[in-house]
């Protein structure tokens, strides 16, 4: 049974605060979201996951376009 993909719904996060001094799955985080250096930008599927690891470190993103 094959999964339906939602048809062009993103969200463009960047990030704009350091991992360091950051707890361990933070940085994982970041990393999950294709962020590891600062001010870089991502645009990712809208999809629950991604909003749970948007959540999880919003001290650490902003989410730039959501379209």
């Amino acid at each position: 049974m094959a999964a339906k993909k939602s048809a062009g719904k993103t969200v463009t996060v960047q990030q704009v605060g350091s991992p360091l001094r950051r707890e361990p799955s933070q940085r994982q985080t970041l990393i999950g979201l294709g962020l590891n250096k600062m001010h870089r930008t991502r645009t990712l599927e809208d999809t629950p996951s991604v909003r749970g690891m948007i959540a999880k470190v919003p001290h650490l993103v902003r989410v730039v376009d959501e379209a």
